[in-house]
């Protein structure tokens, strides 16, 4: 995949946009949902799997932001795979990442179906999901501006909904704001910090992993950015903050509010919070938001799907049909096979509705450590060709490499070895391994065809 494997796409996206875009993707139903499953299983020392998370991720990020500015492109990591550590791993990364963000599609589906279940507990879970894919469709089939536009007001809502729970949580918990009573405390007296154990604190890294899926989505940006140099790495350098405060921060807040014993996995705790404290109005108001939040994280897989499959085809490793733009330079061939592949989960809906949600997210995080962990080994080859003068420094860099990059790599493969250990995650390691053989075959397919 060269550099030219994005051209015909448009430099439309602003700053503003950028910075939305990669916090749109990275707060959706992990934080708004998956956060209630994990806090159920773990209790307080949740937090502990989001603090180690976080960083892993955010060096991840990191090393990513530094390849970004040594080259700019729509392929983004799948380009510096086949760059810097053979054609075979783009090939088999850009197929990936497509699969990952059309099974993350599949899950914040799911997760607007569950939302809808507040206001009409009757309502089939497939309807709502079928309805939104509709919706989300049409608008990714517009110009590009007008999808920037989109998702800057949808993770908008979600960004005022985190710091409307952090303030009326501090209010509560410091104050006592309207007799309302929270503390810090309910995160040790319930049963202490590893209340369900040591090993339940473990088994749920995984769900707090899934929970940063998306920040790599500025890579794919990258193409359409009006200033990437200068729009990628703020971007980037926001991803530490975000994670502290959008899902350190609200866990926190959330825990002191409703003891962590009170709070249902199948709900979201956002939603859970205002109940407990008799605002049931605040209550549909949040249900609305995260609803919101589980759709935009749809659309911006959406938008990454369509993209990952124009890129592919212009590199030759995917079928020329999804090669063209129509005349709003947008790949609507990708993006229309995208939503067929997304239909997929109205019949995981159907199927097992109860199971849904967890049986994609464990899944799509086989796929996300698959990307994360290529990004960091791209990273850590293309340092070495930079100490050899192969390729020019980037003017950005991850700190702490390559040590940070080889920790990071660690921490990812303690990961797939947690997923094996818990009933509810262990079908990814059953399935996941079809889709590389899949990608092996695949491979075979396109070399003869280049």
């Amino acid at each position: 995949m060269s550099g030219g494997a994005s051209e015909g796409l448009v430099r439309g996206l602003k700053n503003r946009h950028v910075q939305m875009i990669a916090l749109g993707g990275a707060i959706g139903s992990g934080l708004f949902l998956g956060s209630a499953e994990a806090i159920h299983k773990a209790g307080p020392s949740l937090l502990l799997a989001y603090a180690l998370g976080g960083m892993a991720v955010f060096f991840m990020a990191r090393a990513l932001g530094e390849l970004l500015l040594y080259r700019p492109v729509a392929g983004s990591f799948a380009t510096y795979a086949e760059e810097f550590v053979g054609p075979w791993a783009g090939f088999v990364t850009g197929w990936s990442y497509w699969l990952l963000w059309g099974l993350v599609g599949i899950a914040e589906l799911t997760a607007v179906g569950v939302y809808m279940h507040y206001w009409f507990p009757d309502l089939p879970q497939w309807v709502p999901v079928l309805v939104m894919l509709g919706i989300l469709l049409a608008a990714n089939l517009l110009h590009v501006k007008v999808f920037g536009e989109f998702e800057f007001w949808f993770a908008l809502i979600k960004v005022i909904a985190v710091v409307a729970l952090l303030l009326f949580g501090v209010a509560v918990i410091a104050f006592g704001a309207g007799g309302m009573e929270g503390s810090v405390s309910n995160l040790w007296t319930h049963g202490s910090v590893f209340a369900n154990g040591f090993t339940a604190t473990l088994l749920v890294f995984p769900i707090a992993l899934f929970a940063f899926g998306g920040i790599e989505l500025v890579g794919i940006t990258a193409g359409e950015a009006e200033d990437p140099a200068k729009t990628m790495p703020r971007a980037i350098n926001g991803a530490l903050f975000r994670i502290l405060v959008f899902y350190f921060g609200a866990i926190v807040v959330i825990m002191s509010l409703v003891p962590w014993d009170q709070i249902s996995p199948d709900f979201s705790p956002f939603v859970t919070v205002f109940e407990h404290f008799g605002i049931p109005a605040a209550a549909g108001v949040i249900n609305f938001v995260v609803l919101t939040a589980a759709a935009s994280a749809c659309n911006s897989g959406i938008y990454s799907c369509g993209r990952m499959l124009h890129v592919l085809a212009k590199a030759k490793q995917g079928p020329a049909f999804f090669g063209p733009l129509n005349s709003a330079h947008v790949p609507t061939r990708g993006i229309l096979a995208s939503g067929v592949f997304m239909l997929a989960g109205v019949l995981v809906n159907y199927v097992v509705p109860k199971q849904a949600f967890i049986y994609v997210i464990s899944v799509v995080v086989v796929i996300q450590l698959w990307t994360w962990s290529i990004i960091v080994v791209s990273h850590l080859l293309y340092r070495r060709a930079v100490a050899a003068g192969k390729v020019s420094a980037s003017p950005y860099r991850m700190p702490g490499a390559p040590y940070t990059g080889y920790v990071t790599l660690a921490f990812f493969t303690l990961i797939l070895i947690l997923l094996g250990c818990d009933s509810d995650t262990r079908l990814a390691l059953y399935v996941s391994p079809v889709w590389f053989v899949v990608m092996a075959i695949g491979w075979q397919v396109a070399k003869k065809k280049a």
